[in-house]
């Protein structure tokens, strides 16, 4: 995403088959076409789980048994092990310790979100606009790649994800995106039982703090801070106005009443800073002494006795150790490491762990299936004014953005610059939103990899929120550290093939408005002479990436459903104590980002645990179309 990060020098990431290249004597890793990029770069010695070491059986003491690989320690216990200190573990780690008698200890494969405890030393993190160094970087980041995609030409499609605290809060673009309330009663219907919008919605109420104040949709006083942009950039006014010139409607809120229209977005910056899960919710709460945190481990496996989850082995400074849980294991490492941490420890496809000689402790085939996420592609032009970022990103006017960020927290590194955007229908007779767009007064190049040389070239970001297209990921191997297969299945579908094709015409038709016709240039991306559906259809092929927003691998559902791997409790089916608790268990894609339904799943999920009845807002009103006959 942004935008100020990528033209100045960085790390060039490790361990890819890139070549190095000058640009406007900047250092960057440039990608190559060839369809394999390793994947990151091992955090300890190679592992391998076999059947020797595959523990199933604990007696209820196991837990102040001497561990092997200390034998003169035992090995500690707490009420709650919680791994994974991304969007879910950060509001777990929070809401379970508020019980006083409650133990947690949350385990993080990265490291601490803040170096030295300061948050301008670790400015890539918490500087919004600084985003793509770490966007692009494995230092925080498991940099995965799926297989390649064979209706994308055989492409390779990275997959940035947080291995920091905050997760991938700490990575993202701070976009705060809800979804539709129609998202969450399909997840009722598909059957996760207590999560439609009346259930949902006051859960996203308790984790906000709008800076907007408090109404029935926005929250007033939770720990997640939310604001609004701050540069009133013309550009940004220029696309909203020309949506409502193309017969879209202004929605004032796209998180409350209405979702669909054009408006100002929703970010979770608080006070120019990014305001991930953990400055929302692990920060402040350090100080319990019923909290403990680990960083820089990497979970290798649960420990079960007989169907019942004990604990977890995990790997730190290259010592294998061992910790027990007294009441539950909760997993929390998101879409990807969550499914994986279970297969390796014997939960999913019998048939799948068999051929990888991992013993099975529960045959769920659906750990790893249903992946699904967003794909999305950048429609640019010309802008005839020199208002873009362009100039932001030279090196001089970057230490002078970095200098003002650093002393003020304010100015143009405090925001993201994703500041509109909006949903609109695809076609007539869909129900509620389906194509989301996200407007930048900039120009992405390779995920932010490769810096503009043009002066003024400006975009939407655009996709289709309900894909068809329905992937799997599998272990590669036994060995904890090898990234999994990652299948997406990206456009293997007929109808997605067809609403991107609608996202690139409905795109253009935006940008034709008279709005834009004081900035409007020569169309960039995809170009004059790209006009046939065939064009159309070759250009999404070949430009389409990744949002970013892998999900439902673990997906929640009733006990009959056999691709269900937890229940509406968020509890792990066929097995005890044992529970996930991310975008993982997500039934089905949601129609936006993930990052705020991720915490309110996690909101949720803990009143859960307590054993506190639900928060519910029965007959919440929601904005309906005033025909379906017509797309706007």
């Amino acid at each position: 995403m942004l935008y100020l990060s990528q033209t100045g020098a960085r790390r060039a990431a490790t361990m890819t088959q890139g070549r190095f290249m000058r640009d406007s004597g900047c250092l960057f890793t440039c990608l190559p076409e060839c369809h394999f990029v390793p994947k990151t770069k091992n955090m300890g010695p190679s592992l391998t789980c076999s059947s020797t070491s595959h523990y199933r059986c604990f007696s209820t003491s196991a837990a102040h048994r001497n561990s092997s690989s200390s034998p003169h320690q035992k090995s500690p216990s707490y009420s709650y092990v919680i791994v994974g200190a991304g969007s879910a573990g950060c509001v777990l780690a929070n809401r379970l310790t508020e019980d006083a008698h409650e133990s947690v200890l949350l385990l993080e494969a990265g490291p601490k979100d803040m170096l030295l405890g300061s948050l301008r030393l670790s400015w890539k993190i918490h500087m919004p606009a600084a985003l793509t160094y770490n966007l692009c970087d494995e230092k925080y980041n498991w940099y995965y790649h799926t297989l390649p995609q064979a209706h994308m030409d055989n492409r390779v499609m990275y997959w940035p994800r947080g291995r920091v605290w905050g997760g991938s809060s700490s990575l993202n673009a701070m976009v705060y995106i809800r979804g539709h309330a129609e998202d969450y009663n399909r997840w009722q219907r598909e059957g996760a039982e207590g999560w439609d919008y009346e259930h949902c919605l006051p859960y996203f109420r308790k984790a906000q703090c709008h800076e907007l104040g408090e109404n029935r949709y926005r929250g007033g006083s939770g720990p997640l801070h939310v604001s609004r942009g701050k540069t009133n950039h013309p550009l940004h006014k220029a696309f909203i106005e020309a949506g409502q010139q193309a017969g879209y409607p202004f929605t004032d809120d796209m998180n409350g009443y209405q979702q669909e229209g054009l408006g100002w977005m929703d970010m979770t910056i608080n006070k120019g800073k990014r305001w991930s899960a953990a400055s929302a919710y692990l920060r402040p709460v350090l100080g319990r002494p019923n909290l403990k945190t680990e960083v820089r481990c990497l979970t290798t496996k649960i420990l079960f006795d007989g169907n019942r989850a004990v604990g977890v082995e995990y790997i730190q400074k290259g010592q294998k150790k061992r910790v027990f849980a007294d009441k539950e294991v909760i997993l929390s490492g998101g879409a990807i490491n969550s499914p994986q941490l279970l297969m390796l420890s014997g939960v999913g496809n019998a048939d799948d762990l068999k051929q990888l000689s991992i013993p099975v402790v529960q045959h769920l085939p659906g750990v790893g299936s249903n992946l699904q996420d967003h794909l999305e592609l950048y429609i640019q032009q010309q802008c005839t004014q020199p208002i873009t970022l362009y100039k932001a990103q030279k090196p001089f006017h970057m230490v002078k953005i970095g200098l003002e960020w650093l002393t003020l927290f304010t100015g143009y590194g405090a925001t993201a610059h994703l500041e509109s955007g909006g949903f609109i229908r695809s076609r007539p007779h869909v129900t509620h939103p389906d194509i989301q767009f996200h407007f930048l007064p900039s120009q992405v190049i390779d995920h932010g990899r490769v810096a503009s040389k043009d002066r003024g070239i400006s975009g939407v970001h655009v996709g289709p929120m309900r894909s068809a297209s329905v992937g799997w990921m599998k272990l590669k191997s036994t060995n904890p550290l090898d990234h999994p297969n990652l299948q997406p299945n990206y456009l293997s579908t007929d109808i997605d093939v067809w609403e991107f094709r609608e996202c690139v015409k409905l795109s253009r038709e935006i940008f034709a408005q008279k709005a834009f016709d004081l900035f409007r240039g020569p169309e960039v991306q995809p170009g004059p002479q790209v006009q046939t559906d065939a064009d159309i259809d070759a250009f999404v092929r070949r430009k389409a990436d990744s949002a970013y927003h892998p999900s439902c691998t673990c997906k929640m559902g009733s006990p009959s459903d056999p691709m269900a791997v937890v229940d509406s409790n968020t509890r792990v089916l066929g097995l005890e104590q044992l529970r996930v608790v991310d975008a993982s268990i997500m039934p089905s894609i949601i129609s936006g980002n993930l990052n705020a339904p991720t915490i309110m799943m996690a909101e949720k999920a803990a009143d859960i645990i307590r054993g506190r009845p639900p928060l519910v807002d029965p007959g919440v009103p929601v904005y309906r179309p005033p025909t379906l006959e017509t797309q706007r």
